[in-house]
This record gives structure tokens, sequence and C-alpha cells, in this order.
């Protein structure tokens, strides 16, 4: 039924639904919208805290680690008093350095240069270095704790920076600066459901779940702010590109709906874009913030396809209840078109069955008219065959008549077993005749095409005698089975070596090639002549029904258009075309039956 034939039949009622439907689809998407960004902060909320009670934890451990040096004598000796022990003071710094787990620990003067460090072994050792233009020295030298997370310059290894002042008799003589790694926290972050990062006090990204967000910006930054950052070296000249979040929808206190346009990265290695509820959360006194990103797909999904459910299922109430009565009308109108489907196609059943006998009846007809019409063409050579063993057979029982009025009974006896062997060889031939004449069933079953060839060769043994035609037989001894019907096989056989004697009736040498072998699932048998070949326009006609090139009084055209049809039948292929080495070769392929051995048996017959 179409839409206007509904309308009609239904007026309003359909725009009614529709109207419901949206109306409850739009209510329950709104609900459960709030609803999820409810839970989604609930969530976040508690994140947060975990990742703030972790970064805490991880910088707490090493907040009053740069005071403690202070107390040590040879350090205040060193700075304060420049006494000759620095390298004392290396040796401890490097040993205090790997038993802490920290980057670096090293010690600054009032100038700011680099007097004891713990990598002073090494060949990008920080002495000597001028780090007077670090805040954290800045900061140590005016009595604070410096804190600052940066990129050395001279290794370009992020690390979180320590400092505290060095005390002489109340007086700053020097700064203590621990540099210890957050890397093993971002890697615990990794694992995280959502992302998170952290920012420092210029809205820099230095610490973050997915690593191609560091030295981002939450926003662009000012070519002013820009190059005050590149002057302080705290960022190493890292390019510092924005992360590209746009604010869209506050909610809740520390809740905002921001957006993270494609690509997320510089690199393009993370995927990570569209809506996320963000909220952020100060780090103490350190002026970082920690912000958690949760992705608002899933929420909008579930209200979206809850949604659709609610409209879906508040129509289909209507609907349901509409189409009862049209529903019924239709059952009632289907079962009707089934039954008399079903009476149509019983009818078509049993014609079909009836052709189809009808068809198979003439085809086995024509197969078998074809077979007598061969029996025909041969008839005269075996008549030929037939005749002068019977004229053998009336003079050796007229001598055995003759020779037991004598009583020369050895004699008669030789004459009597010679008659003997004459009506064996008869029966021979006419018992070979009866088997080819007679109707097959057409079944399928294991051929030996060996013995196919033979008897085949058999029936058109005068033929092949009269023309002194060389014939070699090249068979797979035991692997050269077909399955297929024996009879029709021989006369398909039969068919191809008569049109091969044909072929070669005027040639001065007279040659016949059969061979048989088995490929894979394949049997494949050829009948090659060595007789003048096919021409174009005969291969092209080859298997067509009434086509000849023979005088009218030597066949109709049937034999190879039938031949191609009993191989067909069998699941087989026949083809017809010239040997590379001259003359003509059929192909018959047809399912093998059996598994044998490989070895090949060839013999020949003149």
């Amino acid at each position: 039924m179409s839409i206007a034939s509904l309308v009609r039949k239904y007026g309003l009622l359909l725009p009614g639904l529709l109207a419901v439907a949206l109306t409850v689809g739009v209510f329950v998407l709104r609900i459960n919208e709030n609803l999820g960004l409810a839970e989604l902060q609930r969530t976040g909320t508690q994140r947060l805290e975990l990742y703030a009670t972790s970064l805490n934890r991880q910088i707490d451990k090493y907040a009053y680690f740069p005071a403690t040096l202070g107390l040590e004598r040879d350090v205040i000796d060193l700075v304060a008093h420049g006494k000759p022990i620095t390298d004392t003071v290396n040796r401890y710094l490097e040993q205090l350095n790997q038993r802490a787990g920290t980057l670096s620990i090293y010690l600054l003067d009032r100038r700011g240069q680099v007097t004891a460090a713990s990598n002073w072994n090494r060949p990008d050792s920080f002495i000597g270095e001028d780090l007077s233009y670090r805040s954290y020295f800045t900061d140590a030298m005016r009595r604070r704790p410096g804190r600052l997370f940066g990129i050395g310059i001279t290794r370009g290894e992020p690390g979180y920076y320590l400092s505290s002042p060095l005390l002489a008799d109340g007086e700053v003589e020097g700064v203590a600066v621990v540099k210890v790694s957050l890397e093993q926290l971002e890697q615990s972050w990794a694992t995280v459901e959502v992302p998170v990062i952290v920012t420092d006090q210029n809205g820099v990204v230095i610490l973050a779940s997915v690593p191609s967000w560091k030295f981002t910006t939450l926003r662009p930054l000012p070519d002013a702010e820009r190059r005050r950052l590149e002057r302080s070296l705290q960022y190493n000249a890292r390019p510092l590109p924005s992360l590209g979040l746009t604010r869209e929808q506050a909610f809740g206190e520390n809740a905002v709906r921001v957006r993270l346009a494609p690509p997320a990265d510089v690199d393009g290695s993370s995927k990570l874009s569209g809506n996320f509820l963000a909220q952020t959360a100060p780090m103490g006194d350190t002026g970082w913030s920690l912000t958690v990103l949760s992705p608002v797909s899933g929420i909008n999904a579930i209200a979206w396809t809850r949604a659709a459910l609610a409209a879906v299922a508040s129509a289909f109430i209507g609907i349901v209840l509409m189409l009862l009565n049209q529903r019924r009308q239709h059952l009632h109108d289907r079962l009707r078109a089934r039954e008399a489907l079903q009476r149509a196609h019983d009818e078509l059943e049993r014609k079909v069955d009836e052709r189809t006998r009808t068809l198979r009846a003439a085809q086995d007809e024509l197969v078998h008219a074809a077979k007598l019409a061969t029996i025909g063409q041969i008839s005269a050579g075996l008549a030929h065959e037939i005749n002068q063993p019977l004229a053998a057979l009336r003079t050796l029982s007229g001598n055995a008549i003759k020779f037991l009025r004598r009583g020369d009974l050895a004699t008669a006896e030789d004459n009597l077993d010679r008659i003997g062997s004459i009506v064996d060889g008869l029966g021979t031939v006419t018992n070979q005749l009866k088997s080819f004449a007679r109707k097959s069933s057409g079944t399928a079953d294991p051929v030996d095409v060996r013995r196919a060839l033979d008897n085949a060769l058999f029936l058109l043994d005068q033929r092949l005698r009269h023309a002194n035609v060389a014939v070699s037989i090249e068979v797979e001894a035991g692997q050269a089975t077909a399955l297929c019907d024996a009879n029709r096989l021989e006369q398909v056989m039969v068919n191809l070596i008569a049109n091969a004697l044909d072929a070669i009736d005027n040639r001065p040498s007279r040659t016949l090639r059969l061979r048989g072998r088995r490929e894979h699932a394949r049997i494949v048998i050829e009948v090659h002549d060595d007789g003048p070949g096919l021409p174009e326009h005969v291969r092209e006609h080859l298997f067509e029904p009434f086509f000849t090139t023979k005088e009218s009084n030597r066949g109709l055209g049937l034999g190879l258009a039938i031949s191609s049809e009993i191989v067909h039948h069998f699941g087989g292929t026949l083809t017809g075309a010239n040997h590379p080495e001259g003359g003509a070769v059929f192909v018959v392929t047809l399912p093998a039956a059996g598994i044998g051995e490989t070895p090949w048996t060839t013999t020949s017959r003149s």
C-alpha cells in the first residue's frame, strides 16, 4: 500500500503518530544526555582526584630533598668558602643521585655558575655552565623554594627542577638543585581510560597520557609570549603548537564541553578528536593544572540510540494498532495467492517432468539410432569377416564327412576342432556387435579407457586392416579409469576413430595415435590422426548437427554432435583442433574414477 493510499485511508492519524514519536524522541534524548554528562562528570572528578594524588605524591618525594644538601658541611664549605673539595662533593652528589633515582643533582654559586654536579665525570657535565637565567635560581636566591618543569639545554631531557637556597651565617651563598623525572608517572598514565594532561603556568602541556600532546598549548600563544618563552629557554626552542581545544559549553562548576579538532597532534600519530568533557583542578602551589578529558561520544551515541528506540517504540505501538486489520486482510490474500501459486507450481513441475522424460527418451533413441547407423557403416566389413569363416566351415564340414566315411577319424576330429575354433571367433564378433548395439542405461560407472579403446578398434578392425593403418595406443596403467557409461564411451570412440579413418583414407602414410591419461581429477583421451587437419571454417561448425564434409552417402553429420552430447551428459568435454605435429586431434575429458599408479603402458598395432 502506498503512502498516498495510507493518508487517504487513515487521514491525520499518521502525521499525529509521527509528531508524537518525534516529541518522545527529543524528550528522551535530552534526559539521557544530561544524565550521561552528570555521570561522566562524577567519574571525571574521581579520576581527577586520583591523578592529582599520584602526581603530588611523586613530587612530594623530592620536595625537601634540595634543602637537605645545605646540612652537609662539605657543600657549604665549597659554595660559601671556596674550599678545594670539589672532587669530594662531586662524588658525594653522584652517589646521592644514584641512590635517590633522580636525573641529576648540582650546586650553583651566587653567580649561577655550576660548581659541583652528579654528572661531573660525563662529557655533558653541567660543571661550569651559567644557569642564572633559570627561574628556579632566582627564586632560591630570594630565599624561596624554586619549582620549574623544563627541558635541559645540555642533554635536551625534560624534567622537574626543585631548588633550595644554601645558607651560611644567614646569607644565601648558593643554590642546590635536584632534577627529577616524571616519566614513570607518564608511563602509568598511558594505560588510563581517558586522556589526562598537566599544564604549567604558561598553559604549556608538560605531562600527558598521549605522548604527542606534550609541549603543546591549550590556546595559541601570542607572539610576545612566544618570544618570552623562547628567550627563557625553558622549553629548549620547542615550537609549542596549539593542541586545538575549542571551548563550547560550560557544564557545572569545573566542567566544560570542548572540541578537539583533528589532527589532535603535530605528527599525526594520535587520532583522538571529537567532543570531550574537560575537568580541571589546580595543583597546589606549583602553578600547574591537571585536566581530565572524558569523551562524550559514547554518551551521545547512547542518548541517540535510546531516543531513537523510544521514538520507534511509540510509533510502533500506534502503527501496530493501526495495521492489525490490514495485516489480517493481507494474510488472507497472501494465503489465497500462495495456494494459487502452489497449484501453478505443481502443474509446471508436472509438465517439466513430462517434457524431460520425453526429451530424455528422444535423446536415448537418437543416440541408439546413431549407434545403429554406425553399425550399418561397418556392416560391410563385418559381413566380409563372417563370410570367410562361413566358407571355411562349409569346406571343413564337407571334408569331415568324407574322412568319416573313409574311417579316418583322426583327420575328421582335427577338422571338427578347427570348426569349433572358427565358431568361437564368430561368436566373439557377434557378441561384440550385440554388446555395442544394445541400449545403454546411461548411468555413470568406472570404465577402463583401454578396454573401451580395444572394443572400438575391434569393431573397426576390418577397416583398419583394409586401409593398412598403424595404430599406437598409450594409456596410463591403472590410472585411466573414467566415470561414465562403458557402452556410450565405446560409441564415442568408434565415431572419433571412424572419422579419423575417413581423414587419412587417401594419405600415403596412415597412422592413428590413441592416448589416455589422468590429469588431477580428469581423464583425458586423445584421438590423433596424420590427416590434412581441420580447416578454419570446419572447426567453427564441428559439433553442429547435420554439418558434414563427407559425401552425401557417407553420413548425416550427427556423429560428432551426438558424441559431444554424450560426453557432456557425463560432465566432460569434447574438443577438436589441429595438432602441432600435423593432422587433427580430438580430445575427450571425463571425470576420473579411483586413484591408481602412474606408469605408462604403450602398445602398437598395424
